[in-house]
């Protein structure tokens, strides 16, 4: 009995992903005839997670479906917003990450980080056990059946990193309530209760403090409040309509 030969169409945002001779038009794919679609997909290099659709014959197609000889399927991309139901959206990020999640804790966006590499299946791991979507440019890691959900991050650049995570998941923003070290939550504070952690020029200068619940970090508006305050504002006018 011949392979089934299907016949398949990558949509253009996932182009990245597969071999260039398959990144414009339908190409002709030989599979086993025995697995499943969604590992078909994955094996040209397109993670799951990045995927909004599966059509096959113009009908949407589970992962689990096995393609038969002949049939068309067209490969599409996440929509935007993407819901992730079941959980409060939160986010776990990988080691390569850092800059982008200071940025989400600095908009309010519960993010955990890990800032040494701790392996795909302990970040896997972490992701089911906390619902947190998991954020990586790891495409190894993104195919990891223990992730409770995932997302390519596409660019190398914070600024376009932090837009695109914004575009499409359209998280609650809450700036400034969020310690940027460690996730945890703000509270105001006194200069009297943080007397210890201040230098004399800050104690003289500065009157209106914060400090996170969680590790005791102190925050005030310093030397570099500006620079966060337009990456604030960047992300308020840049991100899409609530409601």
């Amino acid at each position: 009995m011949n392979a089934p030969e299907i016949h398949v169409e990558i949509a253009p945002a996932l182009a990245l992903f597969v071999p260039h001779d398959r990144r414009r038009g339908t190409t002709a794919l030989r599979t086993d005839g025995v697995s499943t679609l969604g590992h078909v997909v994955e094996s040209l290099g397109v993670p799951l997670t990045e995927v909004g659709a599966l059509v096959v014959d113009g009908r949407d197609t589970p992962v689990a479906h096995i393609p038969k000889d002949g049939e068309t399927v067209s490969v599409r991309p996440v929509a935007r917003p993407q819901q992730v139901p079941g959980a409060p959206l939160r986010f776990l990020l990988d080691v390569h990450l850092g800059t982008l999640a200071r940025r989400l804790r600095l908009l309010g966006v519960d993010t955990a980080y890990e800032s040494t590499d701790i392996g795909d299946p302990a970040l896997a791991s972490r992701s089911a056990a906390e619902r947190r979507v998991m954020l990586s440019r790891d495409r190894g890691l993104l195919r990891r059946r223990e992730l409770w959900a995932g997302a390519y991050i596409y660019s190398t650049r914070p600024e376009d990193q932090l837009q695109d995570v914004l575009d499409r998941f359209d998280p609650e923003l809450r700036p400034w309530t969020r310690c940027t070290a460690c996730n945890g939550p703000l509270r105001q504070a006194t200069k009297e209760e943080l007397a210890d952690r201040l230098e004399q020029g800050t104690r003289r200068t500065y009157d209106v403090f914060a400090q996170c619940r969680d590790c005791g970090r102190a925050y005030w508006k310093g030397a570099h409040h500006d620079q966060l305050e337009a990456i604030v504002e960047g992300a308020l006018s840049l991100r899409p309509r609530r409601g």
